[in-house]
């Protein structure tokens, strides 16, 4: 049994295949790094709360009876039954399979607005995470040497587009992390202004309005300048041109308008809707009874809502890792397979500080109720490293938060663009 990526489907895909199979099965996971990322804190990252190793679980030690394999898959031979890779150093090497399940996730989306794959960084990734740590850092202690208040400005300027979830959380601790970077400096006296732009006519525009309008109102309460209907319409070395006319003057542009499937996808020759891989309810891939699909690369339909396929969230893409291993064990014999069906059970939003927004079973709620569901919530979902995220959590609010550039991260190492599908044909 082969897995293909180790997101959020395939680590649970892994997983509970472990647990059905034992010892009775081969079942190898290829990605392209030795850890599951979990992608929910990685604002955290970004604004220093949360340690960078405390969100990377090592797939080695908690994926007991799975061969890890680390490399960047290229090819799949569905006629013959094997999957090709190519490791980090350029090797390369072929997987054969009885059942594939292919869950390789998604990359940034991106729109034709021009300067953007040049100016904006994405926020998808450990990298980009630390990248940004490191610029926000590196942009307040700038503005601290210029004596030109118009550089001050534009460099303690951050425009974020995208307020769904990612940008939300995103600004919402940004200008928390900044804050307290330009309190340390007494010489520096103009504050940081954190920009959040959307087309939508809200924050949060795919959750439920109760918490939108708490996410709004604890961002425009910090002093995060929220621009709804508004967007990017041109990006610049200098600044960004808005959609309604205005020129900001920045050196900070964070994309999080939502992602797309990964390229590799299209590659395949297979079925897709909206870029992401046909699947039946039983997360089977059409004419390939073998082959299983889920996660953000899947076009899974959705049971609870007739005629539309299942949204790219994490939470479905780990239940749907998780239903796709049962279904493999029923076809050889163990249990009956299901069909996926996936009742919404709430959402959580960490606003930074005290506040987040979360509403469990239906019950919305802020403040500091909400911030306890949120932050079990993550402890609970986390398939590792609980404690040390949680030691984080106590020492941020008990102690002064370094705020170091560690230079891990040029920005040539973390393009908008990570992977095109110019780029998968050469590989």
């Amino acid at each position: 049994m082969v897995i293909v990526g180790a997101g959020f489907a395939g680590y649970h895909a892994a997983k509970t295949l472990s647990r059905l199979a034992g010892e009775r099965a081969e079942i190898v996971l290829l990605n392209s790094t030795d850890y599951f990322l979990y992608l929910p804190l990685l604002p955290e990252v970004a604004a220093g709360v949360v340690e960078p190793t405390r969100i990377s679980v090592p797939l080695s030690g908690t994926l007991n009876g799975v061969r890890v394999v680390i490399g960047e898959a290229d090819r799949v031979d569905l006629q013959n039954r094997w999957v090709g890779y190519r490791q980090q150093e350029g090797d390369r090497g072929q997987l054969a399979y009885d059942r594939l399940v292919l869950a390789v996730g998604s990359v940034n989306k991106l729109l034709p607005i021009p300067g953007a794959t040049e100016y904006a960084h994405g926020f998808r990734g450990l990298p980009e995470a630390l990248y940004l740590h490191d610029h926000v850092v590196r942009q307040i202690e700038l503005a601290e040497l210029t004596e030109d208040p118009a550089e001050q400005r534009a460099r303690t300027t951050f425009v974020v587009v995208g307020a769904g979830y990612t940008g939300t959380e995103v600004a919402a601790h940004g200008q928390l992390f900044t804050d307290r970077l330009v309190a340390q400096r007494p010489h520096l006296t103009v504050r940081p202004r954190w920009m959040l732009l959307d087309i939508a006519s809200r924050v949060l525009p795919e959750l439920d309005e109760r918490m939108s309008r708490t996410a709004d109102r604890v961002l425009r309460r910090r002093g995060v300048d929220v621009r709804m209907g508004t967007s990017v319409s041109e990006a610049t070395p200098d600044g960004v041109m808005l959609t309604d006319g205005e020129y900001v003057p920045t050196c900070s542009l964070v994309w999080c308008v939502g992602v797309r499937p990964d390229p590799f996808v299209a590659e395949l020759g297979l079925r897709t809707e909206k870029g992401r891989l046909v699947t039946d309810e039983y997360l089977n891939v059409p004419g390939y009874p073998e082959v299983y699909a889920c996660g953000d690369a899947a076009a899974v339909p959705d049971l609870t809502r007739p005629g539309q396929i299942c949204a790219m969230t994490a939470q479905h893409a780990q239940r749907q890792g998780k239903l796709a291993a049962q279904n493999i064990a029923a076809s050889y014999g163990q249990g009956k397979r299901k069909p996926y069906r996936h009742y919404d059970l709430g959402w959580v939003v960490d606003l930074g500080g005290k506040d987040a927004a979360a509403n469990p079973l239906k019950v919305s709620l802020s403040g500091l109720p909400a911030k306890a569901v949120t932050r079990g919530y993550h402890l609970l979902a986390m398939p590792g490293n609980r404690a040390r995220v949680g030691a984080d959590w106590v020492l941020d609010a008990t102690q002064s938060r370094p705020a170091v550039q560690l230079g891990l991260v040029p920005a040539n190492a973390v393009p908008l663009e990570s992977r095109s599908p110019e780029m998968v044909r050469r590989s």
